[in-house]
C-alpha cells in the first residue's frame, strides 16, 4: 500500500469501479500522487485529477518515472539552487561544496556531493566531518538521488540518519494563469484578459513591481522589509546575520509582499540563477488568518511573471515530500518532480 513517502511520485492504482455477476470490476489509473489521507488519495492523471476513496483501492504502488533526469541536468539544477540560496561560509572538496550559515536552514549548512571530491569516497566523507567540526556544527550532507546514491550507501554504513525526503520540482514558464479564483478564494483578484494581474500604485516598502488583487496588494521589491523578515523569522526560527546574506546575496532577486488593509499577510522570494535559465521560488508563506484565499498562488504568479521577464524559461522549488497540501498546489500549477534529495546527518 502507499505511504506518505509516495506523494509527489508516479503511481498506478487499480480500483474497484463496480460489480458484475457478483465479481468486482476494476479500472487502472496512472499518474502522480498529490494527496494521501486515511480516507482517499488524489491522483493527477493526463485527464485531470482523480480522487479515489481508499475503500475502492484494490492495489496501488509506485512506478518508475517515464524518464529519469540525466546526471548533467541534476548537477545543473543543484548548482542553480545553490546560487539561489548562497551560504556565506563556503569551501570546496574537489567539486563538492561545503556550506555554512550559522545553522540557518539545512540547505545552507550542508555539503553538496556532486562531481568528483578529488579523493576516495570514504576520505571525502571524513573531510566533510572534519570541516563541519571546525565550524562547530553537525556534519550534514544533502544527497540528490539517484545521482548521489553511492554517497548515501557510504553514509548508511556510518550510521548517518535521514531526514524526510525533499522533492525538487520544476515547471516551464509561463505558469498557468491564476486569474480564476479557486473554490474558497475570496481575495477578489482583478485580472486583465490575458490573465495578468492589474498593477496599481502602492507605497509599503522598497520600489518594485506592484499588483492589485482586490483588497490585497502584491509588491515585488528588491529588498525585504522588516515585516517580511519577521514573517520569515517566524517560519525559520530566527534570522541570524548569515540568514540575511542567504536571502539577499543574489544578483537577481525579488521579495514578494502581499498586503491586505495595509497589513503584510503573505510573502515569497524569487531568484534567477543558473545562467539566467532558472527562476527559484522559496519562502512562500501566508499568515494563518489569510489562508484559503488564493494568496500563495498570487505570490507565485507575480514572481513567475517577473522571472519570465528576466529571461528565465523554467522555475524550480524545493518542498518536503510530506507537505501534501503544498505538493497538491504545485501540481495544479504544472510542477512535476525532477529529482529528490535526502538530508543526511552524522551521528553525534
Amino acid at each position: 500500500m502507499l505511504r506518505q513517502q509516495d506523494v509527489g511520485h508516479r503511481i498506478v492504482v487499480r480500483r474497484i469501479v463496480g460489480v458484475r455477476e457478483g465479481r468486482p470490476l476494476f479500472s487502472d489509473a496512472l499518474g502522480e500522487l498529490v494527496e494521501l489521507s486515511e480516507t482517499h488519495l488524489t491522483l493527477a492523471t493526463a485527464k485531470g485529477n482523480l480522487r479515489v476513496p481508499v475503500a475502492q483501492v484494490h492495489r496501488a504502488k509506485r512506478v518508475p518515472p517515464t524518464r529519469r533526469p540525466t546526471a548533467a541536468s541534476v548537477v545543473a539544477l543543484e548548482r542553480a539552487a545553490d546560487e539561489a540560496w548562497p551560504a556565506p561560509t563556503r569551501s570546496r572538496l574537489g567539486e563538492w561544496l561545503l556550506r555554512s550559515a550559522e545553522g540557518w536552514t539545512g540547505r545552507a549548512n550542508s555539503a553538496l556531493p556532486i562531481g568528483d571530491p578529488d579523493r576516495p569516497l570514504p576520505a571525502a566523507v571524513d573531510a566533510v566531518e572534519r570541516w563541519y567540526a571546525e565550524q562547530g556544527q553537525p556534519a550534514i550532507i544533502n544527497t540528490p538521488l539517484p545521482l548521489a546514491a553511492p554517497v548515501g550507501a557510504e553514509l548508511d554504513a556510518r550510521g548517518w540518519t535521514t531526514r524526510p525526503p525533499t522533492l525538487v520540482q520544476t515547471a516551464p514558464l509561463p505558469l498557468p494563469s491564476v486569474a480564476a479564483p479557486e473554490k474558497g478564494d475570496t481575495s477578489g483578484a482583478a485580472a486583465t484578459p490575458d490573465g495578468r494581474l492589474d498593477a496599481t500604485p502602492a507605497d509599503h516598502g522598497p520600489a518594485g513591481d506592484v499588483h492589485r488583487l482586490g483588497d490585497a496588494v502584491v509588491e515585488l521589491a528588491t529588498a525585504p522589509t522588516e515585516e517580511w523578515l519577521a514573517i520569515a523569522a517566524g517560519r525559520k526560527g530566527g534570522l541570524p546575520d548569515a540568514a540575511r546574506h542567504v536571502l539577499t546575496a543574489v544578483d537577481q532577486v525579488r521579495f514578494a509582499h502581499v498586503y491586505a488593509d495595509d497589513t503584510l499577510v503573505a510573502i515569497g522570494r524569487g531568484t534567477v540563477t543558473g545562467q539566467g535559465r532558472w527562476l527559484g521560488l522559496s519562502l512562500i508563506e501566508v499568515l494563518p488568518a489569510a489562508r484559503r484565499q488564493g494568496l500563495a498562488r498570487r505570490v507565485i504568479d507575480a514572481l513567475a511573471e517577473w522571472g519570465a521577464s528576466a529571461g528565465a524559461t523554467h522555475v524550480f522549488l524545493q518542498v518536503e515530500q510530506r507537505n501534501t497540501a503544498a505538493v497538491a498546489l504545485y501540481r495544479r500549477l504544472g510542477f512535476t518532480t525532477h529529482h529528490t534529495y535526502l538530508t543526511r546527518v552524522a551521528p553525534y
